[in-house]
């Protein structure tokens, strides 16, 4: 498989390797996509060019260009690369994680987005630090994450469902769980700006994933 030209990956096992078998959207995007092309919609940005960390097996980035978008992604799996290359000929797709040094090697872009990823990363200090590099200034930046609060988190509980919802025997399962506050703030520390959320799956009290909207100021 070839890589881009001078990138250098983290390969600690700070990002889990997945593994993909099919370009089928997954469960996660029947729910997020129709947010995620409404906040696209609502936050105009003249250049359509794309940025995804963590493409999975291809099936947004895919999305993306059917809607006119010029999609550049990578993705830590070689399996979900190599899958997204076999289904899918409008992205560009590539080997890497949200570690690397993507700006240097990618440059800038308008607008960047990353799918239920963060919750897997070791460090999302290193993670949004990437990020606000690949972002052009006044940039969108797009970010999903299984969503938590008060109400929820007590709604597992009467439920008796953490011990699923926090799976410790899940290879390559979510190691961080945020809420729109700690995402918020995480994000302000990384220098980001103008941030909102919307959220997506089931009642919005009880949503399964939030989308952060946020731009680099």
């Amino acid at each position: 498989m070839s890589e881009a030209p001078n990138a250098q990956h983290d390969t600690s096992p700070a990002i889990p390797q997945t593994e993909y078998s099919s370009g089928a959207p997954s469960w996660p995007n029947r729910y997020i996509w129709p947010v995620l092309l409404r906040i696209l919609d609502s936050n105009k940005v003249s250049a359509r060019k794309v940025f995804e960390i963590g493409s999975g097996n291809g099936a947004t980035a895919n999305l993306l260009a059917s809607y006119g978008y010029d999609v550049t992604a990578i993705e830590p799996s070689r399996e979900g690369v190599d899958v997204a290359r076999h289904n899918f000929s409008g992205p560009a797709f590539h080997l890497g994680t949200g570690y690397d040094d993507l700006a240097g090697v990618y440059g800038t872009f308008p607008i960047v987005i990353s799918l239920e990823v963060i919750e897997h990363c070791y460090s999302p200090k290193t993670f949004l630090e990437r990020t606000y590099d690949l972002l052009e200034p006044g940039g969108l930046g797009i970010i999903s994450t299984p969503f938590h609060s008060y109400l929820k988190n007590l709604a597992l509980s009467l439920a008796n469902k953490w011990d699923t919802h926090h799976d410790p025997l899940w290879e390559g399962g979510h190691i961080k769980f945020y809420s729109e506050k700690t995402l918020a703030r995480a994000l302000g520390q990384a220098g980001f700006t103008q941030v909102t959320f919307e959220r997506a799956g089931r009642m919005p009290i009880l949503a399964k994933s939030m989308l952060a909207v946020f731009r680099r100021p």
